[in-house]
């Protein structure tokens, strides 16, 4: 035993004579590795069409761990993935600029920014005005009044039809109002239509007016739904204002316009938008227009394609008035296809919102 107990007391001590030649190092740690920056900061932001005021926001960066988002508006939020929604609510079309900074673990950071233009719809109208076209015959006539005869009477752009208040022009049927386009000379014309107007009648300042209708078919053909302001008999056009919300040209099918004109931005220098959609001649679609005090907003079917900030500079503050008609030819429309011996604009409904 005692034997032992010496081999045990070699052996104890070797190991500790070992230990002290290497040092006692068992294990090694090394150094921590400093952490780099982020960089390569990219944002990105999907911005909602349909006037919501939502936004979808992506951040990405080299070597980040969480981001955070100053939203232009006062909100604040944090994304560890980099991703964030959020809503804005003041109505109109605004440009926010937004910050993101991007982070690692030990606290580097890298920052950028991005100016994100949102549109936001007015919420909570309520209906103002309305035609269903809902009784056969003549349009309403405590609704709508009519232009009658040609350019030559000092509006009109070079077109060839001649407007009549005839019901062969204008009339409802089965809940539609057909404005109806015909081959026929009448008082020195070539074509007649109609042009109906709300002017005396019902007149509005902000709001939103819509109509549902379905095109017409040629070439030559030049529908639309629009509005001009109350006093052009006293200012005249363009300083009376104009907003184009459907216009369409039968040689280009499907294509709707919107414009504005103004002084300074009237006739063929308008501040105009343009959108392609499907089935315009076959299909009814619905058309809208949302103004306030700081926006001209243009829409088909729900989805924004046109908008312009407004400000006291311009005259769109003040009451307006509906315009129905479709022209044949002149400088939108051109030339008429000569096999085409009439069409017909349908609508549904007009609507104004307040």
């Amino acid at each position: 035993m005692n034997r032992m107990f010496k081999l045990l007391l070699v052996a104890t001590w070797g190991l500790a004579s070992l230990d002290a030649a290497t040092g006692c190092k068992k294990s090694s740690t090394s150094d921590p590795v400093e952490q780099p920056a982020p960089s390569n900061l990219i944002i990105t932001a999907e911005v909602s069409n349909d006037g919501s005021g939502k936004v979808d926001y992506v951040a990405t960066a080299t070597n980040a761990t969480t981001y955070s988002f100053e939203l232009g508006d006062g909100t604040l939020k944090d994304a560890a993935d980099g991703k964030v929604q959020h809503s804005y609510t003041t109505v109109g079309t605004v440009t926010y600029t937004v910050k993101v900074t991007a982070k690692n673990a030990a606290g580097k950071s890298v920052t950028g920014s991005k100016d994100v233009s949102v549109t936001v719809a007015p919420k909570n109208l309520v209906l103002a005005w309305s035609d269903e076209f809902d009784k056969n015959g003549a349009p309403d006539p405590t609704k709508w009044g009519y232009d009658i005869g040609t350019g030559a009477n000092g509006w009109g752009n070079g077109e060839i039809q001649y407007y009549t208040n005839r019901i062969d022009n204008a009339v409802v049927e089965n809940g539609v109002l057909k404005i109806k386009a015909i081959r026929e000379n009448f008082s020195g014309s070539p074509w007649t239509s109609a042009r109906l107007l709300s002017k005396g009648k019902y007149e509005f300042k902000y709001g939103r007016a819509e109509m549902r209708a379905k095109l017409p078919t040629g070439a030559g053909t030049w529908p639309a739904f629009w509005m001009m302001g109350g006093d052009i008999g006293t200012v005249g056009w363009p300083a009376c204002g104009e907003a184009d919300i459907m216009e369409h040209r039968g040689v280009d099918p499907n294509r709707i316009i919107a414009a504005l004109h103004y002084p300074g931005n009237s006739g063929g220098n308008g501040v105009v938008g343009r959108t392609l959609i499907q089935n315009a001649t076959t299909e009814f679609h619905l058309y809208r227009f949302d103004w306030t005090a700081n926006s001209l907003q243009f829409y088909v079917d729900g989805q924004l394609f046109h908008s312009m900030a407004n400000s006291p500079s311009i005259p769109f503050n003040k009451d307006f008035f509906i315009l129905l008609n479709l022209a044949m030819g002149g400088s939108l429309g051109g030339t008429v296809d000569a096999t085409l011996n009439s069409s017909t604009y349908e609508i549904d409904y007009v609507r104004v919102y307040r």
